[in-house]
């Protein structure tokens, strides 16, 4: 059997996605998809249909046509084996049977159709393999990717820094522009006033009062004079000439310096200057990210875990929430099926419009009135539909545990932490931060698995690691310190995320209630970190 190529036609012969094993042109394999639908006869049951070089499998789905083109000797036993395993993997990977779902989806496709035929011939392979073979990750790829991110995110903080400094700069410009102005006025004053003080004694006195006042009534003019002429004059020599006011300039500049000087020494010490030049937004949230599907699901779990440094689980609470967000009110009339782990410690509570009896017997959230839809337009994570909650005291179900090992040498103190994950997840962007005594310098790193920063300001070290997986369940560092007692290294707080939870939580189906296809719909799965110590 030799099949030339596996391909998804809609009802009017437009070829929507295409696989070709043999080589073969693109016009070729476009005329060839154009001419099966005036090949096909109405009312006939057959599933397939010759030309003079070519043999058509097909089978119709929905409002598409799943095609095999084959040579005429392949055996039609095998092609019609090969089209049914196909007819099965389209919907594994295009929930949606239309042109519109199959084009979204078309990579996917491609590589599906890869793994069931090679060089023409079908393989060995079962629906669930190929599913198994095409969500296969690579290691190296994710961790790329969350390389390539982290550097993004650090460019925009280079790049908000710098406009920072532009503004801060042009505000500096602009207070020594008015303090070069008021410094002038005053030198200008003084030395008026020295030159009437060589005068007589009695005559200087009265008239040290009377040409003060003088100058005073008529600065209107003569300062509006004395500075454009000032600076005209300063661009063509150097200000030495002008000895006293390049005097009173330099104080004014002499203050400016020493203030940029202490600015800097405080962001070299990691602290973070904002100026007041306008709203500030908190760079840490992230931004919420837009709804694209009519129906989102959002299942998140927070974590809350304190460790004891000398082993043992003080505290382990996991809390749960299945949110909705819906774009058009007509899509509000559903049930959802949802599938979760076999776990009796995680106890379920759903919210007062719910179905209870409708969960409790078939895990199914639908709302207590039928007529009444669930709401659109929900604002921030959308509608809470169910919580959960997990308590243990099993050390086991911890996802990461630290263990920290200060030890005091002579005038040194070593400091040695490792990590160990649990299989259970993959953690991402995972940040160990350990208390330090008052150090000036940072810390003597002698061994680290990932990167470290050291936050004088706040006197903490940083461990970063931006993913753990199976290639690294376990980690270390080792730092040294001046002297100091074993307890400042303790609390040592832990943050991280992942994209799986305690309770597998998902959504397996959404059945409208008034009828008509299923509705398109995403879900969101993330665990993340409220509160995570070891004290």
């Amino acid at each position: 059997m030799v099949v030339l190529a596996a391909s998804v036609t809609s009802k009017s012969g437009k070829a929507l996605v295409s696989r070709q094993f043999v080589d073969m042109s693109r016009i070729r394999i476009e005329g060839l998809l154009a001419a099966f639908p005036k090949l096909i006869g109405s009312g006939k049951q057959h599933t397939y249909v010759e030309t003079e070089n070519v043999r058509y499998v097909y089978q119709p789905m929905e409002g598409i046509y799943l095609l095999l083109v084959t040579n005429k000797q392949s055996n039609i036993l095998e092609d019609l084996d090969t089209l049914r395993l196909l007819s099965k993997v389209v919907p594994e990977f295009s929930a949606s049977l239309d042109e519109e779902g199959i084009c979204k989806h078309a990579f996917e496709l491609i590589f599906a159709f890869d793994e069931v035929i090679s060089l023409g011939h079908k393989e060995n392979v079962t629906v669930a393999q190929v599913r198994q073979y095409c969500e296969m990750e690579s290691h190296e790829e994710r961790l790329h990717k969350l390389v390539l991110q982290s550097k993004i995110n650090e460019t925009k903080d280079v790049m908000k820094r710098k406009a920072n400094e532009i503004d801060k700069s042009k505000i500096e410009r602009g207070k020594l522009e008015k303090g070069g102005y008021s410094s002038l006025q005053s030198m200008s004053s003084m030395g008026s006033m020295g030159s009437i003080g060589r005068m007589d004694n009695s005559f200087s006195n009265d008239m040290g009062i009377s040409s003060g006042n003088t100058f005073g009534g008529s600065s209107g003019f003569g300062l509006t004079s004395d500075v454009d002429s000032f600076s005209s004059k300063s661009k063509g020599r150097p200000a030495a000439s002008v000895a006293a006011p390049a005097k009173g300039m330099g104080m004014k500049l002499g203050k400016s310096q020493r203030t940029n000087q202490f600015l800097e020494s405080l962001k070299a010490e990691g602290e973070m200057i904002v100026e007041d030049v306008g709203p500030s937004t908190n760079p840490t949230r992230p931004a919420a990210q837009p709804l694209t599907d009519p129906i989102t699901f959002t299942a998140e779990e927070k974590l809350n875990v304190t460790l004891k440094r000398d082993g043992g689980l003080s505290n382990f609470d996991v809390q749960g929430t299945l949110s909705l967000q819906i774009l058009n009110q007509d899509d509000g009339f559903i049930h959802v099926q949802i599938e979760s782990a076999n776990n009796p410690e995680i106890k379920f509570k759903t919210h007062p419009n719910i179905n209870k009896e409708l969960f409790s017997n078939e895990n199914i959230l639908g709302s207590k009135d039928p007529n009444r839809p669930f709401p659109a337009g929900q604002s921030g994570d959308g509608l809470g539909l169910l919580k959960w909650r997990m308590q243990s005291k099993d050390e086991s179900a911890v996802p990461l545990t630290i263990n920290c090992w200060p030890s005091v040498s002579g005038n040194e103190t070593y400091v040695s932490i490792e990590y160990e994950a649990s299989s259970m997840f993959d953690l991402q962007n995972v940040v160990i931060s350990v208390p330090l005594p008052a150090l000036r310098e940072a810390p003597n790193v002698r061994q680290v698995d990932g990167e470290w920063r050291f936050d004088s300001r706040n006197a903490m070290l940083e461990w970063t690691i931006l993913l753990i997986d199976n290639s690294n369940r376990s980690g270390s560092m080792e730092f040294v310190v001046p002297p100091a007692d074993t307890s400042v290294f303790f609390p040592i707080s832990v943050r991280f995320s992942a994209t799986s939870t305690f309770s597998s939580m998902k959504v397996a189906s959404v059945v409208p209630l008034k009828g008509g296809a299923p509705p398109k719909y995403s879900q969101r799965t993330q665990l993340v970190t409220e509160s995570y110590q070891v004290v």
